[in-house]
């Protein structure tokens, strides 16, 4: 998409003079839900005005209301990186980012962390290290030992609310049929996501039971993974939606895993994972592995799928998308027969 498509105070944010600090150039990056800012040292987030169904920012109090949340959440696992949230107004004609005139938009105010030190990047050059992976799983379960939980939260650990879950993952996944997931592979997940439901009530409830249902991160894959001088930050976090932060421990442990494998590193994968449970002493944990690796990988597919609808997308990056989503559900594909399910 060309810089003249996008919309008017869109095209402002990418002036550097409408920055305080002046940055030498100013990158726009975008995701599904927001227009991303890389000004320099910092990076401003502007929330697109959008209702996906599942999160809704089309009015600018709902959005500075979520830029809040999202600052409040993201501390918990990253707090040096989290700055507040600021506003940008218009005056005499100019854009101007954290201004005190009239808001006309707001932005999540962040350091920029170093690109080079994501773990995605990481894993691609061939740095990553499973010493690496086991420093993320203790970060990630002394996190989950401290995570808020409770009858509203554990609620959403109730097989009924799983089920919800999947339900609504295949509905929404209708339309990309043929185009990101095959009709068969499309079915088979289907199925085996409704019998391994339906055979596992009982580990579903223990799990329950034993306080298992925490307020996670939500989003934990590579990307989100930063090994930077101040330690280990685990960013962006879901704000948007309480029910997709809300759930099983090993549901989030099962999202880094299987992004761990997408990237060609089982290996990694089983350390981050044995690890994680020699710090929780959450054995139970392997019996739902390849479950939510399964859901995890469908979600990742299907988000990405999304993504080939926005209009402010390019063709030449909806190819790229295309195939991402192709790879991510081949992945819940596999998952589907691996030992883990099979046992």
């Amino acid at each position: 998409m060309s810089q003249t498509q996008l919309p008017e105070l869109i095209q402002a944010l990418l002036d550097p003079e409408s920055y305080p600090h002046s940055p030498p150039r100013v990158e726009l990056v975008q995701t599904q839900m927001s227009f991303v800012f890389l000004a320099g040292d910092f990076v401003y987030k502007v929330k697109k005005p959008v209702n996906l169904g599942y999160l809704d920012y089309t009015t600018l109090e709902q959005r500075l209301f979520f830029c809040q949340k999202e600052v409040e959440l993201n501390r918990r696992l990253c707090p040096e990186a989290y700055l507040g949230v600021v506003a940008i107004a218009g005056q005499a004609g100019k854009i101007s980012v954290d201004d005190t005139g009239q808001p006309l938009e707001y932005a999540v105010k962040m350091r920029h962390l170093p690109q080079e030190a994501m773990l995605n990047n990481l894993l691609v050059r061939d740095k990553a290290t499973p010493e690496m992976l086991a420093s993320v799983a203790e970060k990630l379960a002394g996190f989950h030992g401290k995570a808020e939980t409770g009858a509203a939260i554990s609620g959403f650990g109730d097989l009924a609310a799983i089920r919800q879950n999947t339900v609504e993952n295949f509905e929404q996944t209708g339309e990309n049929v043929g185009t990101t997931i095959s009709p068969e592979k499309y079915k088979r997940i289907k199925a085996y996501t409704e019998d391994f439901l339906a055979q596992n009530a009982s580990l579903f409830r223990r799990r329950l039971e034993e306080g298992k249902i925490r307020d996670c991160h939500g989003d934990l894959h590579a990307a989100h993974i930063c090994f930077g001088d101040d330690g280990i930050c685990i960013y962006d976090c879901i704000e948007f939606n309480d029910r997709f932060r809300y759930g099983d421990v090993a549901s989030e442990v099962a999202f880094l895993a299987m992004d761990l494998d997408h990237y060609g590193r089982a290996d990694l994968s089983r350390r981050f994972v044995s690890a994680y449970v020699a710090v929780s002493g959450d054995t139970e944990l392997g019996a739902l592995l390849s479950f939510y690796k399964c859901y995890r990988a469908y979600v990742r597919g299907k988000v990405e799928g999304f993504k080939l609808a926005d209009p402010h997308i390019s063709k030449a990056e909806k190819k790229k998308i295309l195939a991402v989503a192709r790879e991510y559900f081949e992945l819940a594909d596999f998952y589907t027969a691996s030992e883990e399910a099979v046992n």
